[in-house]
C-alpha cells in the first residue's frame, strides 16, 4: 500500500506540521483526550465570525445531531467547511480531527478527503467543485466542565461524531469511513489503498468457513449493494443473523476478532483505543454473529455484517462498483451518548 504524507494530503507545510504534532501527542487518559477536544473546540469556536457561528453551532438537542450522512457527494455537510475557514481556523479544525483519531485513523480520514480531488480530476465524477476541503466541522452544545456537547466532522464518505459530558467522552459513534476508488488504479496517486483491511479481512473470514458454518453465515446469494443501518435506522436489526463467533475454529475466530478491531478500536487514539479494547474483552464475544451476502469472487459486489450485543458493523461494495466501498460502525449501547442523557 502506498502511503501519502500529511503534506501531500493537506496542501501546506504549515498545516502538515500542525497535524503531525497533534497526531503525535497521545494523552495518557481518556479524560485527557476529552479535555484536549474541549480546548481545541473552544478555541475554534472563539475564532469564528458572526456568519460562521450561525452555521457552525447548534443546540445539543437539535434533531440535526442524529442526522449524520456520509453520502453527500459534493454537497456541504452541516457546519463550516474547511474551504470556508481562514488558515488558522483550518489548523485548529484539523487538530481537533487528529485528537479524535489514531495516526492510522487520521491517515485514513485524510486519504478519504484526498479522494475527492481524485474523483474530480481523474475520474471526472460528480460536481466539478468537489474537493478535499469540502468537509465540515459542526459543534452541538457548548464545550464546558459538565454540560453535554458533541462535535462532528463530515463530508462525502466520512462522518465522525464524538459526544462528551464535559471532558468525559461518552460516545464515538456513529462513524463511517468509506472510499472510492478504494485502490486508485491510475494517475499520480496510483496504488493508494484507502481501506486496506475491510474487504480483504472480510473475504478471508468468509473464505475459511466450511460446511454448516458457511451455510449459517450466507444470508443471501446476492449482495445487499449498500449498508442499511443509516441515520435513524441504526437499531433496525433486532435479531442477529449468520454464524456465531463461538462456533468458529480458533483460526476463524482470530480473523474475525482482528476484523472487529479494524472497526471498533484501530482508528482510535491511545487510551481511548485501550478503553474500547477492555470494554469489548469484558463482553461475551462468542455471541457475535457474522453474516455474509454475495459471491466471494473478485470484482463482485459483497456485503457483510458483524453484530454483537454492543455493536453493529456493516461493509458493502456497491453493486457493479467493486472499487466503491461503504462502511459504518455503531455502538449500540452508547449511540450518540443516549445512555447517559
Amino acid at each position: 500500500m502506498k502511503a501519502y504524507s500529511r503534506r501531500q494530503v493537506l496542501k501546506t507545510s504549515k498545516r502538515a506540521a500542525v497535524v503531525a504534532a497533534a497526531a503525535a501527542f497521545v494523552p495518557q487518559t481518556v479524560m485527557a483526550q476529552g479535555a484536549s477536544m474541549g480546548d481545541l473546540a473552544s478555541r475554534w469556536i472563539a475564532s469564528l465570525t458572526e456568519a460562521q457561528t450561525k452555521n457552525a453551532l447548534f443546540a445539543f438537542d437539535d434533531p440535526l445531531r442524529a442526522k449524520w450522512n456520509y453520502m453527500l457527494g459534493a454537497r456541504f455537510a452541516p457546519g463550516v467547511a474547511l474551504e470556508n475557514m481562514s488558515q488558522p481556523q483550518k489548523d485548529m479544525a484539523i487538530e481537533l480531527l487528529a485528537a479524535g483519531l489514531s495516526r492510522s485513523g487520521f491517515d485514513t480520514a485524510s486519504n478519504i478527503m484526498l479522494q475527492q480531488d481524485i474523483l474530480r480530476d481523474e475520474w471526472k465524477k460528480g460536481s466539478p467543485d468537489r474537493n478535499r476541503e469540502r468537509f465540515s466541522l459542526a459543534i452541538f452544545g457548548t464545550p464546558g466542565p459538565s454540560s453535554p456537547w458533541s462535535w462532528r466532522w463530515e463530508g462525502h464518505h466520512l462522518t465522525i461524531t464524538f459526544t462528551l459530558i464535559g471532558d468525559e467522552i461518552i460516545s464515538h459513534t456513529p462513524k463511517a469511513f468509506s472510499s472510492e476508488p478504494n485502490t486508485v488504479p491510475s494517475g499520480p496517486h496510483k496504488g493508494l489503498v484507502v481501506l486496506p483491511d475491510n474487504e480483504r479481512l472480510g473475504r478471508a473470514v468468509f473464505a475459511e468457513l466450511k460446511g454448516a458454518e458457511r451455510k449459517k453465515a450466507l444470508v443471501s446469494e446476492t449482495s445487499v449493494g449498500n449498508i442499511t443501518a443509516t441515520a435513524g435506522r441504526e437499531f433496525r436489526y433486532k435479531m442477529k443473523q449468520g454464524v456465531a463467533l463461538g462456533d468458529l475454529t480458533t483460526s476463524q475466530a482470530d480473523k474475525l476478532r482482528h476484523l472487529i478491531d479494524v472497526y471498533t478500536k484501530n482508528h482510535l487514539p491511545g487510551a481511548l483505543a485501550d478503553d474500547q479494547g477492555r470494554r469489548l474483552s469484558a463482553k461475551d464475544l462468542a455471541g457475535v454473529h457474522f453474516a455474509w451476502a454475495g459471491q466471494n469472487r473478485e470484482n463482485e459486489s459483497i456485503y457483510y455484517r458483524i453484530h454483537g450485543d454492543t455493536f453493529l458493523i456493516e461493509f458493502a461494495t456497491l453493486r457493479n462498483q467493486p472499487l466503491h466501498h461503504h462502511t459504518a460502525v455503531h455502538d449500540l449501547e452508547h449511540h450518540l451518548g443516549l445512555y447517559r442523557l
